[in-house]
Order: structure tokens, then sequence, then C-alpha cells
């Protein structure tokens, strides 16, 4: 159909000079009768911002930024991160020998050159690593005369013989195996705490670099043969998602490749097509320049937003693309054609745009940083799309303009669609008869029923062990099924941090009330043990009663107790602070699934609730697990918060937009079934909702109401006019209908490509929202005809449309 069916704009005169520069709105005349300076300041911000980009941009991730601060387990953490050295961010490296044991000096002498250059790799706690070479590791006996102990490592070891053998009994007074030796005892292991910053530069410490560093030392001391290396912890997942993140230049390219190819196998003409991606590239430079501007940096959550910038800049620059080319194509000159579909659509463009930003600002409500910051960047995405896909794009085709054979073409496809076209076309539009429209219906509901049911089972948190960011295959993930394979402590601890008065942890009644938590989370199913100062003082207090099993107790008397903690400081200086006011209690996990850690944070809030007093508090939680505990509780409350507000925010631009709560519904609905079918498809596809699937329905709602607003805003128009709703629908989906599904199948096309990344969230956020893209689409040309069949039939009173998009047809 012709732009002046819509009845909003005139036909665009044939000729350019019958038409008149002053007309339109004012923004229209300041871009379109000023086109050499809009060029040129384009020309200059791409400029610009290219060179921020180039200078200033950095890939990098922050533990802190992944983790909810305000909760009040992490604050408890990070009040006392400074006493509780090794429960945080760490690295744990097992060096194992690949022939014999860890008894023999060629591995010994291997793992002291390995323990000497990860104890000066910058960003080291260097005063808290652990291995058989560290001083602080060490063994004790009972003996006749007392308490014997010493390092685990003979001073002065040289490889014999003796200092072998030396050695050998050393490790078995030490109580090390499980811990820092392999059960197997062909393997040993590196604790290695990390700092946030670089004590000499004050810098945050680049997780890249340290990775790097870490397999460099991998790599030298693999070479040979002698050892294998395996590193697991959060700084060398970050490292490993980052060099991932390499290979994401590649799928933006081919995302590119398949964008251009669905365009120009749409439109036929090349300089369009080109133009319409090199916009788009255009706002992905200046989005990722305002990123290095705000001093922001690219982490691996974040640097998906690019790729997102660049699919909505296609889409949209599709609709401009396809307005221009049916003017010309009805013989118009180019420039009056930019300026028509410029009064057509600049105010859907910009509404649908500013839906997109909905669904990224409501992401800036949850309490995690990185999600925040990806929330600013793509918001930064949005509002350059504003100029440069709905400004610069039709200043450049008014230039350019599209090739006639291109033109004609696209005429004679709306006049006379090819057989196929024709049958999809008249398929569509019979969803506006009443059984139908019934029918479609009923399936929605179906579907949606269905949907609900399986997302019942939805989880929050990891489903896998190792880590789920990373493919199952990855180095990383088999290091970490080697280390759990081989040792009793897990690098999942889950720990309650008991807080006293000072000198408080030493009493009778506090160590008898940690040891009872200690107990009460060994019955937790999936808890391997647990570790607490009440341990090492009913051993020593053993000890030092001839090793009697009967002492193997807490005694009441204070000097026992103080003369026990004195002597598992030597060994075990972690175990309270210096103060005796913070003492850990820790819970070695067999892994760190979402059912596992919901079993432990019961069993302890509840414990900490019955037992806490103003002389003692059981404070929840440190560690590497209770700290992901803390994020799976942010990430639950944020899920149903974040889809309550981002449907509430395009509830009401909706509204603003149709002037009818009939309409609102009629755009809203297919959402609702998009977003719960998937919800039901994480379920089949074992995807919990955590940091790096939550943006994901905020997305899909926020670009999917795209298709509503474009393709519903002209039906109104029609209805408006008197028009009946079997003709006004027909006559949307001829105008807009097409490139709704042009647009659809390019957005998921784009972020499908995703899948092939090795960052395994990244492959679920990219089949996630190609589903969303695609279900929105035909959930769009499917019930909107179906559902307004039954809220917006022929004859009902609609208001005017807005006046500020009453050229959005």
């Amino acid at each position: 159909m012709h732009a002046a069916d819509t009845g909003d704009t005139p036909a665009a005169p044939p000729a350019l000079e019958h038409f008149d520069p002053q007309s339109g709105s004012r923004l229209e005349r300041l871009v379109f009768n000023h086109r050499g300076a809009v060029l040129l300041l384009c020309a200059l911000l791409t400029i610009v911002f290219a060179a921020l980009a180039a200078t200033k941009l950095r890939l990098n991730a922050s533990f802190e930024k992944m983790i909810p601060r305000s909760h009040p387990y992490i604050q408890n953490y990070l009040e006392h991160r400074s006493e509780l050295r090794g429960l945080g961010n760490s690295l744990r490296i097992v060096v194992a020998a690949r022939d014999g044991d860890i008894y023999q000096p060629k591995y010994v002498e291997t793992l002291r050159r390995i323990h000497d250059e990860v104890f000066l790799t910058p960003g080291v706690d260097r005063a808290w690593i652990k291995s058989l070479w560290a001083p602080g590791v060490r063994w004790t006996e009972v003996t006749e005369e007392g308490f014997r102990g010493g390092p685990v490592m003979p001073d002065n070891y040289d490889g014999s013989r003796r200092a072998t053998e030396q050695l050998r009994g050393n490790l078995a007074r030490a109580n090390l195996v499980g811990s820092l030796v392999g059960k197997d005892f062909k393997s040993s292991m590196l604790v290695v705490p990390l700092l946030d910053q670089d004590p000499t530069t004050g810098q945050r410490i680049d997780y890249r670099a340290l990775s790097r560093a870490v397999e460099q030392i991998r790599g030298r001391h693999e070479a040979d043969g002698a050892v294998s290396v395996h590193v697991v912890g959060f700084a060398k997942l970050v490292g490993d998602l980052i060099d991932g993140l390499m290979q994401v230049a590649l799928y933006f390219g081919l995302a590119a490749l398949v964008a251009a190819a669905i365009i120009y196998a749409y439109t036929r003409c090349v300089r369009s097509t080109l133009l319409v991606l090199a916009c788009s590239l255009v706002a992905v430079v200046w989005q990722l320049g305002l990123v290095a501007a705000c001093g922001l940096e690219l982490d691996p959550y974040s640097i998906l937003v690019p790729f997102l910038v660049f699919a909505i800049g296609v889409s949209h620059g599709a609709q401009k693309m396809n307005g221009i080319m049916q003017d010309i194509g009805r013989g118009a000159h180019r420039l009056v054609a930019a300026r028509f579909t410029f009064r057509r659509l600049f105010l859907a463009g910009l509404t649908a745009l500013l839906a997109d930003a909905v669904g990224f600002g409501v992401l800036m409500l949850i309490d995690i940083a990185v999600i925040r910051e990806l929330a600013l960047a793509a918001s930064l995405g949005v509002a350059v799309l504003i100029v440069t896909n709905l400004i610069l794009l039709p200043v450049l085709l008014s230039h350019v303009g599209v090739s006639p054979a291109a033109a004609e073409r696209a005429l004679r496809a709306e006049q006379s669609p090819s057989g196929a076209m024709q049958h999809l076309w008249r398929g569509l539009e019979r969803f506006v008869e009443r059984r139908y429209a019934y029918g479609a219906i009923a399936v929605a509901v179906l579907l949606t029923g269905f949907g609900w049911w399986m997302s019942q089972r939805l989880a929050i948190g990891d489903l896998d062990p190792g880590a789920p960011e990373l493919r199952a295959d990855s180095r990383y993930n088999r290091d970490n099924a080697y280390i759990n394979d081989r040792y009793a402590l897990s690098s999942d601890t889950f720990a309650v941090i008991v807080k006293t008065a000072k000198e408080g942890c030493l009493k009778y009644t506090t160590l008898v009330e940690a040891d009872r938590l200690a107990w009460a989370l060994q019955q937790v199913d999936g808890v391997q043990t647990t570790a607490a100062l009440t341990n090492a003082v009913r051993q020593i207090t053993a000890g030092s009663n001839e090793g009697s099993p009967k002492w193997l107790t807490i005694a009441r008397n204070q000097d026992v107790l103080n003369y026990g903690a004195q002597q598992a400081s030597v060994n075990n200086p972690d175990l309270f602070n210096t103060e005796c006011s913070v003492m850990p209690v820790i819970a070695y996990l067999s892994d760190h699934r979402a059912e596992t850690l919901d079993r432990v944070v019961a069993s302890a809030s509840t414990f900490a609730a019955a037992h806490s007093t103003p002389e003692r508090r059981f404070l929840l939680a440190a560690g590497s697990a209770g700290i992901e505990a803390a994020t799976n509780i942010v990430v639950r409350q944020a899920w149903t918060q974040m889809l309550l507000w981002v449907y509430a925010a395009v509830i009401v631009l909706a509204f603003i937009t149709f002037r009818s709560w009939r309409a609102v519904v009629v755009a809203v609905v297919p959402l609702i079934v998009t977003s719960v079918l998937c919800e039901a498809l994480m379920v089949v596809l074992g995807i919990g909702v955590k940091v790096a699937t939550l943006p994901v329905v905020a997305l899909g709602v926020g670009i999917g109401v795209d298709y509503a607003l474009y393709l519903l805003s002209v039906q109104l128009a029609q209805q408006r006019q008197g028009v009946p709703l079997a003709e006004a629908y027909a006559r949307a989906l001829k105008f807009t209908g097409k490139v709704v599904a042009l647009v659809g199948v390019t957005l998921a096309a784009g972020v499908l490509t995703w899948a092939l990344s090795p960052i395994k969230f990244q492959a679920d956020m990219g089949i996630l929202l190609a589903f969303m893209f695609l279900w929105n689409m035909v959930g769009a040309v499917v019930l909107i005809p179906a559902l307004s069949q039954v809220l917006l039939p022929d004859g009902l009173q609609l208001r005017r449309a807005n006046p500020w998009t009453a050229t959005d047809a």
C-alpha cells in the first residue's frame, strides 16, 4: 500500500520542484535543509568516538562487580574480608606428577619453582599463600615432652633420600591429604588468595594479565612433560572468558554478513543494504566510544551489547529503507521519499527505541554492578541509534537513494506478490476472522499454560558442576573435575562468620555453639565436611593428654582452651583473627548448584536466628559458595521485580502511544506469551536464572514490543478513519508487516551467531534472545489480528491517536 493510504501524510510528489522544503516538522526542516552539516557532524563524531574506543577501551572484569554489594551477606563478608583471607577471591593451582608421586625430587623442585613464580605474580596476597613450600604450612605431633612441630617442607630439603623420608613423615603428621595433597599422592595444591588492588600501583587487578601470567607458568612447567598444572578460581575463569572474547569479533562479522544477506535478499539493492549496515556500524562505534568516555570497561557480559546495538540498528534501518523504496518506486525523488519516510516513521522509531531503552533501563534496578554497567552501555547504544538510524540513514538515503530496479521490484512485489507470499499474507489476514481468531487465542492460551507449568521448575543459579559460564569440555572445567575427583576439600566453600567481642571466640559457650553449627551443617545434603577452630582445639586438647580419645572434646577450663587456640594459630592462622573476635565456620560443598546452596543457606540461617545473642552473632556468609548464595537471592528477587517493572513500563509507553487500553492489551499479550515460553525453554535446555541470563527477558520484551508499535500503529490509524478491521490489518501487514517479519528474522539471526561462542552463557543468551525475537514476531502478526477481533472490532470507538505519534504510520 502507498504511504498515503495510512491517512497521516499526503502522497509524495513525483518531482522535487513540486515539494515545499519548508514543509514538515521543525526537526525535519532542521535535518534535511542542512544535510551537509548533519553529515559533517556525524563524520566528526565518528572519528572522535573511534579514537576513544581504540585508545581507552579495555577488556577486564571485577570480582566485586559480580556480587550484590548491598546484600547483608556480602556486606558481612566485605566488612571482615581482611580477616577472612582465602574465603573470597582466590586461585587453586594443582601440580600433578605425570609419572610417580609427589615425593620425587624432580617434582618437589618443580613445585618450588612454581610456588616462587606464583609468589612474585602481581595481584597475589603473598602472606596467605598455602603450599608444601609455604613456611606457614606446618605439622604438629604430640610427644612425651609435649608438642613438636615445624614446616612441612624440611628446612634443608636437598632431594636426598633422607630429606624425602622426612617430607613424607611431615606430611603424614600434618594431615594434609585431601586438602593440600591429592588423595592418590600424585599431586599437591597451591591456595593463592588474591588482592583487589595492586599495592604498588593502586590499580584494580587486571585479571586478563593475571590469567596470562598463570598460563605462562603452566606452559613453562608442562613443557618437559613431567607435571601437569590445573588451575581454578574466579580470576582464571574471568581470564578464560576474556580470552574467549577475542573470538567475538568473528561472530560480529558473521552476524553482519547474515544481516547483509537477509536485507539484500529482501531489497536486491547493494547501495541501500550497505548504508543500513554502515549506519548500524557507526552506532556501534559511537556506543563503544561513549563507554570508553564514561570510564567503563567491556567485560564478558557487556561485550554482547554491541551485537544488540547493531541488530537493533539494522532492524530500524530496514524500516526506513522500506519506506523510501516504496516512494521511489512510485516515482518520488529520493530526497522527497526520504523526507516523507522520516515524517511517517521517525516518531514510531523513536517510540520503539524508547521501548528498547525501557528494557535496558529496568536492569539498572538490579543490585549487581556488572548488570548495571551492561544496562548503561546498552542505553548509550539506544541513544546513538536515534541519531544514526533515525536521522543519519534517511539523510544518506536522500543523497544516494535506492536503485531504480530495486524500487520497481519492490513495487511489483507489493502490487502482485508471488504465489507463496500471496498465500502467506492471505493466511495471516484470515486471523481477523472470528473462528480463526478464537482458534489462535485458544492455541496461545494452551501454549501459555504449558509454558507456565514448565516454568515452575525454573531454577535460580547454576545447574551444572564446574563453571557453567564455560562449556563442559573447556580446560577450566576439566581442571575443576580433576581437582574435585582427587581432593576432599572442594573450592566451593560456604563460611558462617562467628562475631564476638575481643577474645570472645575462645569462650567455652562460643566454641560449643560454633561446634553445634558445624555439626548442623554436616547433616546437610551436599556438605562434604566442615572446618573450624573447634576441630583444632579438640585435637590439641586430646594431644595434650597423651592423645587419649576421652579428651577429644572442648574443655570447660579456659586455660586449656587458650592453649589449644594458641597452638592452633601456629598451623592454621586463618581459623580466627588476631583479636579472636572473628571466627569462620567453613562448610566444603560437593558443588555450587542452586539446590545445594538453598539447603545450606536454610540450615545456616535457621541456626543463626536461633543461636545469635548480643555476645556472639552468626553472620552469613563468606566463601565462594556463600557469595554465590547471596547472588542467587538477589537474582531471585530481581527476576520477579524486573518482569513487573519492564511490563509496567512497556504498558505505560504503549498506552501513551495508542491511547487505548484495548490496544495496549493487544500489543502486550504476545510479549507475555513469549516470556512464559522462554522460561519453559530455559527449563528444557537446563539453563538457570543467574547473572548471565537475567537480562534476557527484559531485553526480549523491550525489543519485542517494536513489532507491535510498527504494525498496530498503522492498523489503528486506519480504523480511526473508519476502515474495517480486516482491511485495516491487511494494509498494515502490507505496509509494515513484511518488514516486521524481516526485522524478526534479522534480529534472531544476528544473536543466534552467539551460539558458536566458546563462552556458554553467551551461547545461552543467543539462543534465548533468538527464540524471543522470532516468537515475538510470530505472536505480533498472528495474535494482533486475533486479539483485535475480540477487543478492537469494527465500529469500536477509538480515541484519536497521540498527537506526538500521529505520523507513526
